[in-house]
């Protein structure tokens, strides 16, 4: 599991286009990398949305954003085309990022088990150094950008 005053791993993983994301892209940037369970479900577009409509004022204060989650490339593309997403999406379809930040494992919801990720989103300074995470039990969806900001 992935730590304050660690460094997130030099590999992310693929986007929607296939794509590598490196840590190294964002050398001299803060990056917002957030983790979120499933495309296009109501809290996690609340979410997207919400990161999207203050993305000028993320750039503003030099920080990049990044989103992962499990679902495939073709999904992760469909979300940014319908809620038009500026920020690229990484597909941890084989759950190395997940697993390695330590976000993804058993989950409950309406009397039922299943696995799946911990919406958290780690902030890192301009080495890619994480300095603040925000839990599943902090995120508010639709204020995230202020909680981050």
């Amino acid at each position: 599991m992935i730590e304050i005053g660690q460094k997130l791993p030099a590999y992310l993983g693929k986007d929607q286009n296939g794509n590598d994301i490196n840590l190294s892209d964002f050398k001299g940037k803060k990056l917002v990398l957030y983790a979120y369970p499933k495309d296009s479900t109501p809290g996690c577009t609340s979410e997207a949305c919400n990161l999207r409509d203050n993305y000028e004022r993320f750039l503003a204060e030099g920080y990049a954003v990044v989103g992962l989650s499990i679902q495939n490339a073709a999904s992760h593309k469909r979300f940014i085309e319908k809620y038009d997403l500026p920020f690229p999406l990484i597909a941890d379809t084989d759950l190395t990022l997940v697993n390695t930040l330590g976000i993804y494992g058993e989950k409950k919801m309406c009397g039922r088990t299943y696995m799946g990720v911990y919406r958290t989103t780690f902030i890192t300074d301009e080495e890619g150094v994480v300095q603040r995470i925000l839990g599943p039990k902090e995120i508010k969806v639709k204020e995230h950008a202020e909680q981050i900001l």
